[in-house]
């Protein structure tokens, strides 16, 4: 990476990306086990009720998914984090699953469309950057560069207000002495930001970042720059 873009003030690389409208691909549900367990927004994850896992949506995010074998539909809404499994794109809910058909099946061919967007924050955001205050004369030294970076990061959250995301920008580079990546988003003509921390060659790597970190951003996952 070109190390001459960064400056002392401000790190801001501007991966810039419209996030697809609708997906298709495989689509999984949670085994009986995780029932209880804590998923990534911080709800319980419950059969009985029509939520899903996805890498990269917003939590809140609404999404309706038809199974491609037999037309059924679902509408869920985002608030976990996954599949990792290549070509899986959607990890649906016991309930979910039922509606579409493939209980019994394990995996089915779907379409994914999003119907609406949410607010993005879920229910434990950890930083809320639409409340860091921005004081009118500060000054910003912006380096922006399109980039398509390579290997492995780590999502510290996604956001809709640009001004906020310079100072988080700042201090998340001067706390963790990482580059900086900011994904733009536009779902239902809506900008989103998401801010994403260093960049690794492996994902064991970026994981053992992920868990130093855990604790301050537990909403925080692994992202794949290939597959955003």
């Amino acid at each position: 990476m070109n190390k001459s873009i960064f400056t002392p003030f401000l790190i801001l690389l501007l991966s810039v990306g419209v996030y697809a409208q609708s997906q298709t691909g495989k689509a999984s549900f949670y085994a009986d086990k995780f029932e209880g367990r804590t998923t990534a927004s911080g709800e319980k994850y419950k059969h009985s009720k029509l939520t899903a896992a996805h890498k990269t949506l917003p939590f809140g995010t609404k999404v309706k998914v038809t199974n491609l074998a037999n037309n059924q539909e679902v509408e869920v809404v985002i608030n976990d984090r996954g599949p990792y499994v290549d070509g899986r794109i959607i990890d649906l809910s016991k309930s979910a699953a039922e509606k579409l058909g493939f209980i019994n099946l394990g995996l089915a061919d779907v379409k994914m469309e999003v119907i609406d967007a949410g607010d993005g924050k879920g229910k434990t955001q950890p930083v809320s950057i639409e409340k860091v205050s921005v004081d009118e004369k500060e000054f910003y030294e912006l380096s922006i560069s399109r980039l398509k970076p390579a290997g492995f990061g780590v999502q510290i959250g996604t956001y809709q207000e640009l001004v906020n995301l310079m100072r988080l920008s700042e201090n998340l580079k001067n706390s963790y002495k990482r580059d900086v990546t900011i994904q733009v988003k536009v779902i239902n003509g809506v900008k989103y930001y998401s801010i994403i921390l260093g960049q690794f060659s492996k994902r064991s790597k970026a994981g053992g970042f992920l868990a130093d970190i855990k604790k301050k951003f537990p909403d925080a996952f692994i992202v794949e720059f290939d597959r955003l």
